[in-house]
């Protein structure tokens, strides 16, 4: 993301999910980033960190998540990182299959994919990588 300014966040409980997305937020909002688009990069920081900490590292309080994220007048970029043992997203039963339609978890990683422009995971699957590009439309959006 060019010379933007990165910053960094260490957390381990899902309770300080509220800083991570008021510093976050914070910046996206002073970017001048549309309602629709803080919506999009809240909702997955929201997913994205509490994945980190319930499934990665299973909320064990000695395991950190790691956010580092840049923001600036074209892109948010976002990188969630746990101590987990990390997974295969290929891997993840698809959550429009009406046999996964009542099951209560399990579209975290749909919806980051659906509301953000860009999402990649490391080879390990411990850490995600989001980018929400400025004016990219949302899905189902006018």
């Amino acid at each position: 993301m060019g010379e933007s300014p990165k910053f960094k966040l260490v957390i381990s409980k899902l309770t300080e999910l509220l800083t991570v997305q008021d510093a976050v937020l914070n910046r996206v909002q002073a970017g001048g980033y549309s309602t629709d688009e803080v919506f999009a990069i809240r909702l997955a920081l929201d997913e994205a960190v509490s994945n980190a900490i319930l499934h990665g590292n299973r909320q064990d309080p000695s395991k950190q998540v790691t956010i580092q994220y840049s923001v600036n007048d074209q892109a948010v970029w976002i990188e969630v990182c746990d101590q987990g043992c990390g997974f295969c997203p290929d891997d993840l039963p698809d959550p429009t299959l009406d046999a996964n339609l009542d099951t209560p978890s399990g579209r975290g990683v749909m919806l980051i994919e659906s509301y953000m422009t860009e999402v990649s995971f490391n080879k390990a699957g411990n850490c995600i990588s989001m980018v929400k590009r400025k004016g990219c439309k949302l899905p189902n959006s006018d």
